[in-house]
């Protein structure tokens, strides 16, 4: 990794943390950005059926990109970046016209993590003051596993 890149990571890590520390109310002004180059972690671990728990539970989709969807509100997630075990991306619910970000701290195996959320619009406000919230995931199915098919007799 050159110093450019590594430079440029460390601002992302920098922007992350403060983000973490500052909570979820805070006031988006645009959406989430990442370079190209700092979004290519091998994405294909994501691939699969995830459990998703904020106070109620449902189940995400996800492709071997890490982008999918969700029937909780016509709900879509698109991945940012995995980096190591630090997955950032996006989501938004069709149904109520909200959309956001999200970052997620997935466990050595990538079979769980806890993540934060957060708006980053609300139907026509683009700086909405309402909170985020926290929630876990717990991976059901990998998308090798959706794919079996038990051998014949």
């Amino acid at each position: 990794m050159n110093s450019s890149m590594s430079l440029r990571l460390a601002s992302m890590i920098a922007a992350v943390a403060a983000l973490m520390f500052t909570g979820c109310g805070h006031r988006a002004t645009s959406p989430l950005s990442v370079p190209a180059e700092l979004s290519a972690g091998d994405r294909s671990v994501l691939a699969g059926e995830w459990e998703y728990e904020d106070g109620g539970a449902f189940v995400l989709r996800l492709d071997d990109q890490g982008n999918g969807t969700y029937a909780f509100k016509d709900g879509r997630f698109e991945t940012i970046q995995l980096n190591g075990r630090t997955w950032i991306g996006k989501w938004s619910q069709k149904e109520n016209d909200r959309e956001g970000g999200f970052l997620v701290h997935l466990s050595a195996d990538s079979v769980e993590g806890d993540g934060t959320w957060w708006y980053e619009r609300i139907g026509a406000n683009r700086s909405p003051s309402e909170k985020g919230g926290t929630f876990h995931l717990t991976r059901k199915t990998s998308i090798t596993r959706l794919g079996d098919t038990p051998l014949a007799p």
